[in-house]
């Protein structure tokens, strides 16, 4: 009783998200490799811009309860923004299926859990793969909002310019956010755009995902459509499906969320699909 409070007290979920990025600057642009004890495997994706870092503490939370975890890092991110130019979603599509491989052959079930496109990505897998265990998807957008005009202004604003600078709600968007820290602050429109074609593409045929899911969105989240949830929720063809939203967080809030449920809802899902 005594050593499982202590567990429970020094575990990941109750550290300080910035003091333990502090602790972790080295790794911060680095992807990660935890090995675990219960033949179980979650393959986890972060999102465009950021680095693996953004999924590290759930990462070190999941591996505390026996997964094996893995993150690689996305093809063209934790360098520079100008990496990103000539990269598409499909080279993404690729590393993270020869990655699912390679996570198969060593463990019985094999999870996937991502955060904006990284869900998307982990739906395109999901879709192409049922041997896939179940998905996590968090900050995922069906749709971004005011899709159209964004893509159109996107499209035009390419002609005059190859980059574009972020931009975050006063409210949410803090500059000490973990998330703001580990991304790139401009990107190329190239690259948006491509993120667009892959956010298209993955909500084509969502009833060939059968998987156990489990989606999480932010009430608040400022790039993601209000109804990309429930979209996503009503379309997947999975039998198992859970939903949850999160108050008062930023879009990608996995970095930064201090609250513990989430990580122990998520683990909780996985341990019983």
């Amino acid at each position: 009783m005594v050593k499982r409070l202590y567990e429970k007290v020094k575990s990941v979920i109750f550290a300080d998200p910035k003091l333990l990025y502090k602790e972790e600057i080295a790794f911060t642009n680095k992807p990660f490799y935890f090995a675990g004890v219960n033949n179980r495997a979650v393959l986890l994706v972060h999102g465009w811009t950021s680095t693996s870092y953004e999924v590290r503490r759930l990462g070190r939370y999941l591996n505390e309860s026996g997964y094996t975890v893995s993150a690689p890092m996305l093809r063209g991110h934790g360098t520079v923004p100008k990496s990103l130019e000539d990269v598409s979603f499909l080279d993404w599509l690729s590393d993270l299926e020869g990655e699912c491989q390679a996570l198969k052959k060593e463990h019985t079930q094999v999870y996937i859990a991502g955060t904006s496109i990284g869900a998307n990505l982990a739906m395109m897998l999901a879709k192409k793969d049922q041997s896939i265990s179940g998905l996590v998807l968090m900050a995922t957008p069906y749709k971004i909002k005011l899709e159209k005009i964004t893509v159109g202004f996107a499209k035009l604003l390419g002609f005059f310019k190859a980059y574009n600078k972020k931009f975050y709600p006063p409210t949410f968007g803090l500059s000490s956010t973990i998330t703001r820290l580990i991304s790139y602050q401009t990107y190329p429109i190239k690259s948006a755009l491509e993120t667009f074609e892959l956010i298209r593409e993955s909500r084509k045929n969502l009833e060939k995902i059968i998987q156990p899911c489990f989606i999480i969105q932010s009430q608040s989240d400022h790039v993601v459509a209000k109804k990309s949830l429930e979209r996503i929720f009503e379309k997947i063809g999975s039998k198992i499906k859970k939903k949850k939203y999160i108050k008062r967080a930023y879009h990608t809030f996995i970095s930064d969320i201090k609250n513990e449920k989430i990580f122990e809802e998520i683990l909780q899902f996985l341990d019983e699909n």
